[in-house]
């Protein structure tokens, strides 16, 4: 079943940070899409409830060295 989550991220600075979240986050089984927008500090994440919970996903883009805001 598809579920989407819509995260805060606090760090992003450059496109780098942008691919960054996107390849490890796309990375991650039962994740569908990731969209990230660096102006808003917005990811969007689409995926497979069944396979991956919003904890893995938090916690990949923590792994990057980004925060995880209100």
């Amino acid at each position: 079943m598809v579920d989407r989550v819509t995260l805060k991220v606090e760090g992003m600075s450059c496109g780098h940070c942008v691919k960054s979240i996107e390849n490890s986050v796309s990375a991650i089984s039962g994740v569908d899409k990731v969209e990230v927008q660096l102006d808003s500090g917005i990811v969007n994440v689409e995926f497979n409830k069944d396979v991956v919970v919003v904890e893995q996903i938090t916690n990949t883009i923590e792994e990057q060295g980004y925060t995880i805001g209100n």
